[in-house]
């Protein structure tokens, strides 16, 4: 019973906290502090501190952390599931309804609009990139790993997971 409840606990404020971590936090505090007990006020503020300490979304630390508190390993991997949950469902529904009319000339057009889009934030990421490597190891040693990097995928059709390990080892070794 208890990992319905920490399920509960965090499901229901992942539905109905809009915004994100930091909205869904009063809720999260109202289920574990209020409903459930299984903290008092100064705990659940003491974990919310170390939640905001760490990188990463707030929700799903603080989920992980009570939930291993109440219910050990399987109750932090209940919590944190319970977390995700609402946005993995609505991501699927939301595939399925756009699966379903994928050959409605509004979805055609809908998805052939977010192609550029996403194409020009990749290009803003890659230049960035490019940009603190410049800074970072300089432009001639830039320029030939991105050259090699393309020849590499592209007319040796070299795996990009290889491509990746070689340029790790390049930098282990040359760059150190």
């Amino acid at each position: 019973m208890i990992y319905l409840h920490i399920f509960l606990a965090f499901f229901i404020p992942g539905i109905v906290g809009y915004g994100g971590g930091p909205s869904s936090i009063p809720l999260i505090q109202y289920e574990v502090v209020n409903r459930y007990q299984w903290m008092t006020v100064e705990e659940f503020s003491e974990v919310l501190a170390l939640g905001n300490a760490l990188p990463g979304p707030i929700a799903t630390k603080m989920s992980g952390y009570i939930g291993y508190e109440v219910g050990g390993v399987f109750g932090a991997f209940v919590g944190v599931f319970a977390t995700v949950a609402p946005s993995l469902l609505l991501m699927i529904v939301l595939l399925g309804i756009l699966y379903k009319f994928k050959e409605s000339p509004k979805v055609k057009r809908m998805t052939m609009l977010i192609r550029p889009t996403i194409a020009i934030l990749l290009g803003v990421l890659a230049f960035r990139f490019i940009e603190s490597s410049n800074v970072g190891v300089g432009i001639w040693q830039t320029i030939i790993l991105l050259l090699v990097s393309f020849l590499l995928l592209e007319k040796w059709k070299v795996h990009p997971a290889l491509v990746i390990l070689l340029g790790i080892g390049y930098g282990a070794i040359f760059l150190s």
